[in-house]
């Protein structure tokens, strides 16, 4: 099976995991690490602002679609953590200018924590091309 381990010039680079990964046959199928919203440089943005932290957040997952020729009308699922329940509103209307089309089966959990403290959300997703 063909598998592609993708770091996009233009998103912060892990050193933990790789953000993109493209497989099968065709390399139609696409996954994305969760997205927080840390920058390019790794710095986090929009530190205690749920809507600045999920613009970046999709804006992330743009920069990781892009880099396989991707889309959000290319989404088939997506999982959601958030760590306040109240947040859900203020992201939804942030999803809302970013999910314009075809709806991916999704998924929100709400957490703990996730890992860094000033994190409020982290999407990932999967994509079919």
């Amino acid at each position: 099976m063909a598998i592609d381990f993708i770091q996009p010039s233009d998103m912060f680079k892990p050193a933990t995991y790789t953000p993109v990964v493209r497989v099968g046959p065709g390399h139609t199928t696409i996954y994305i690490a969760g997205q927080t919203s840390q920058d390019a440089a790794g710095q986090v943005v929009g530190a205690g602002d749920i809507r600045a932290q999920a613009v970046q957040v999709f804006e992330n997952l743009k920069r990781a679609l892009a880099a396989v020729g991707a889309g959000f009308d290319d989404l088939v699922k997506m999982n959601i953590y958030l760590t306040d329940p109240r947040f859900r509103e203020p992201l939804a209307e942030v999803r809302g200018r970013y999910l314009t089309g075809r709806l991916p089966v999704s998924t929100l959990v709400t957490v703990a924590a996730l890992a860094h403290p000033d994190y409020l959300l982290e999407i990932e997703v999967i994509a079919a091309k």
